[in-house]
This record gives C-alpha cells, structure tokens and sequence, in this order.
C-alpha cells in the first residue's frame, strides 16, 4: 500500500489527466496520486480489463473507458501499457493528446521519438521500478526538448507519488537505467531464492533457510535505505578478517564471483532494450 504523502502540485491540478494501462505499476501510480491529493474526477483510466480495485475507483469519481470524444484532449497521458503491445494499442491513446499534452511514458525500450510520433504532446520518457507499489521505488526520467519547465515539474510529481525520482539528460542513458534499476529488483529475489537453497544444501530445513534469505535481504535493504554509507563500509562492518563472512567474500569477490557475473547480466539486459526499442 502506498502511503499517503501530500503534494501541492497534484492537488492544484486542475486539467484532465489520462492513465492508459492500469496494470501492476499504472495501477500503483494511480494509487499514489489519489493518495497524494488528486481529484479522482480528473481522472481518466483506459484499462481494457481492469483490476477489482480500479473498477471501485470509479465510486469516487474516476472516469473509466470513456471514448476520446468523451473527453477531448487531456493535459496529461500517462502511458503505462506493456511496451510490445503499445505499437497497436498506442493509435487509440492519440485522439486523448493534443500538441500541448504533457506524454509521460513508463514503457521499457520506447524512444521519445517513437512516442512523439504514436502519441504526440510534449514526452517524458521514464522508467519506474515494482517496489513503486509500496512507495519505494526509484524512477529516472528524461524529457523532451519540447517539455516546459511546468509540464516536467508536473511529471515529476506524478513520478514521486511512488518513491524517489531521478533525472538525466541524455535518452540514451535509459537502457543502462532499465537494466540496473528496472530490471534490478528481479536480481535482489533472486539472490534471495538462491540464499535459501544454499542454505538447503548447507544442511538447513528449507522453510527456515527461506525465511532466513528473505529476511536478511529485505533487513539489509533497509540497512542500506537508512544508513548513510556506502554500500561497501557496510560491507567492511560484518566483515571480520579471517572470519565466516570473509571466507563467503573470497568466493564472491573473486575472479568469477558477483561483480563480472553482474557485469554481464546488465550488459544482457542493456542490449535487450536497445533491441526492445527497434
């Protein structure tokens, strides 16, 4: 559940801002926005099969699958489809946006020109990550040249209604971004899933060995949320020379340890989205 955080700029909204796909992540965005203080009646939701949650909002005055008629052009749109079905689904966002649209895209391996030309509007290209469904994630974002200074601080707020925001300059980043940071919470349950059988071959019962893995990584997550230093001085301070934790860290700190095994599950998922984005 997304706690709710107070933001002037969404309560002062005062145009009509589309969500085109309200799925896991459109779907907690959209939680995080009425949670900030949005009007529902200035929202429209374009979810062919909605979630239970979604259809309810519409109690509180969320406009769900109105005609672009309906509606006119809207100030926002928020893209939020899977990005291989947004080549087809992506012509019936375009009668909603209008040449001052603000376009924000949380779509993997979608250019800006490639939005522009589908959707039009002025495009913010961005790339959220899941722990946005409980207000923790970080998203990093990159703006058109034709996005104002109002429509990017207005895209900013709408990104920050689910965790922390980042920005850069150059498109071209995004890819590298969508393998560390989009991508990445798969790595972080996965190292959890490979603990726990580690810890099975080690010889512990496999129930506890999982709830050993899954809370010492979220624990240590936290650690690192919290605390100031860098991920490696912590490192350094369970670390004792010659102890348990060393011995692990030669393993994983050697030759064909982590850092070359990572090297190249970014450089594989950098490739992907440049592909995704042919």
């Amino acid at each position: 559940m997304v706690v709710a955080v107070s933001n002037n700029t969404l309560q002062s909204l005062h145009g009509t801002l589309a969500l085109a796909g309200a799925g896991k992540m459109g779907g907690a965005m959209l939680t995080g926005w009425l949670a900030g203080g949005l009007d529902p009646k200035r929202v429209v939701v374009i979810e062919p099969q909605p979630a239970p949650e979604i259809a309810a909002l519409a109690a509180q005055g969320i406009r769900l699958n109105p005609t672009a008629k309906e509606t006119g052009e809207v100030d926002t749109l928020v893209v939020a489809v899977k990005p291989q079905s947004f080549r087809e689904a992506g012509a019936a966002f375009k009668p909603f946006a209008g040449a001052s649209t603000l376009v924000v895209s949380i779509m993997a391996g979608t250019p800006i020109a490639v939005l522009e030309a589908v959707c039009g509007g002025s495009v913010v290209r961005a790339m959220p990550n899941t722990p946005a469904a409980i207000g923790r994630g970080i998203t990093v974002a990159v703006a058109a040249k034709s996005v104002s200074a109002a429509q990017r601080a207005l895209a900013d707020a709408l990104l920050r209604a689910t965790g922390s925001v980042e920005w850069v300059d150059q498109e071209s980043l995004m890819d590298a971004v969508t393998a560390v940071s989009g991508s990445g919470p798969a790595y972080v349950f996965l190292l959890a899933e490979e603990l726990a059988r580690a810890g099975v071959a080690a010889g512990l019962p496999a129930e506890l060995a999982g709830r050993l893995a899954r809370e010492t990584v979220a624990g240590s997550g936290e650690l690192l949320h919290r605390s100031e230093l860098a991920p490696a001085t912590l490192r350094q301070n369970v670390t004792s020379p010659g102890g348990t934790t060393a011995a692990a860290l030669d393993v994983l700190m050697g030759p064909n340890g982590l850092q070359p095994l990572l090297t190249r599950a970014v450089a594989a998922a950098t490739q992907r989205s440049k592909e995704l984005a042919k």
